[in-house]
């Protein structure tokens, strides 16, 4: 039986503008995990996209407004909420 798509992690950067997400878990090293974790996105975190023009991705985290690299946020695995 295949799963939806919506049961399967998939990077930030694949999130629609508007779609809330949860954080799974986040491919990365100490460091980059650290930096997130100082602006709230830690597993379990629910987030919402707020813009993603092909450059940095805006984030809704916490009441916050976070902007993000490209780069950091493919390392960053979701799911849908």
């Amino acid at each position: 039986m295949q799963q939806t798509t919506m049961d399967n992690l998939v990077p930030l950067t694949s999130v629609r503008v508007g779609q809330r997400v949860r954080v799974s878990r986040v491919d990365g090293g100490h460091g980059l995990r650290g930096r997130l974790c100082a602006m709230g996105l830690t597993p379990g975190t629910p987030l919402e996209v707020v813009a993603d023009g092909g450059g940095p991705v805006v984030l809704s985290v916490l009441g916050s407004r976070v902007m993000i690299g490209r780069g950091m946020a493919a390392k960053i695995m979701v799911r849908a909420v």
